[in-house]
């Protein structure tokens, strides 16, 4: 949790619902020594019963996060993120895709792994997948997902020798009723980050041209009863590896939005 800017959104939902500190102090049933000290960005001796009263006294939800080497712990924490990626990388096909599964990186600071990094060499169209078991936190998600497309064209040209054109986002959730629960709660953020979906995807998946952010839907490895379509994947193993092509989106996902 960063400890200031924790006490800035406080005091700007505070100073939006027009209340004083005492006000606040009131709706939560605490004094008014902690919510000045939360303001203040000093959080060290404040229960998380405390900020969840306050923050409820904002009209507004506390969510701990827990970060780890760049704040990439689904693979240490959710099987599933691996049954995911898997499912989706064994949906590239090695004639038109190229890909890059767990991309770790150490850049400005940054610190993390793109899930998916896709290549289509014909159109040099490089593509940054973020693949989630489960929207947790929206901003967070948002946040790193745009740090790592930032990176993605020096992190491809360092390490793979592809020199893209254009670098484009595609959010990966599994097919079930909880993920697109979660995406129908927050579309309008969602929608404006990933204004791509469905067949929109697809199509562009089976020819790149330009850039664009998406979101699709996934069944995970092992629950997908579809049948492959082509081949077997391209995994690429060395810093001088080339591959070109286009995906086969049809086969991707059957339920997109």
């Amino acid at each position: 949790m960063e400890d200031l800017r924790v006490g800035r959104i406080a005091r700007a939902l505070r100073q939006r619902l027009r209340l004083r500190q005492v006000d606040v102090a009131t709706r939560a049933s605490v004094s008014r020594e902690p919510i000045s000290r939360l303001e203040r960005g000093v959080l060290d001796g404040l229960t998380v019963r405390t900020l969840r009263r306050v923050f409820h006294a904002l009209d507004a939800d506390l969510a701990l996060v827990v970060r780890w080497r760049g704040g990439e712990l689904d693979r240490v924490l959710d099987r599933g993120h691996a049954a995911l990626g898997g499912s989706l990388i064994d949906r590239f096909d090695r004639r038109t895709w190229g890909v890059a599964p767990e991309v770790s990186y150490s850049e400005y600071g940054e610190r993390g792994a793109i899930d998916v990094l896709g290549w289509h060499g014909s159109s040099r169209c490089l593509l940054v997948i973020e693949v989630k078991t489960e929207l947790t936190s929206i901003e967070e998600t948002l946040r790193r997902h745009d740090v790592k497309a930032r990176l993605a064209a020096r992190i491809a040209r360092e390490r793979f020798g592809w020199d893209p054109l254009t670098v484009s986002r595609l959010l990966v959730l599994p097919d079930e009723s909880t993920a697109r629960r979660r995406v129908s709660a927050h579309d309008g953020i969602l929608r404006r980050a990933y204004p791509h979906r469905g067949q929109s995807v697809r199509r562009w998946l089976a020819n790149p041209s330009g850039s664009i952010a998406g979101l699709m839907f996934l069944s995970p490895a092992g629950k997908d009863r579809t049948s492959r379509r082509h081949g077997p994947t391209v995994r690429v193993r060395d810093g001088h590896s080339r591959s070109a092509g286009g995906d086969d989106p049809p086969g991707a996902s059957h339920g997109d939005t």
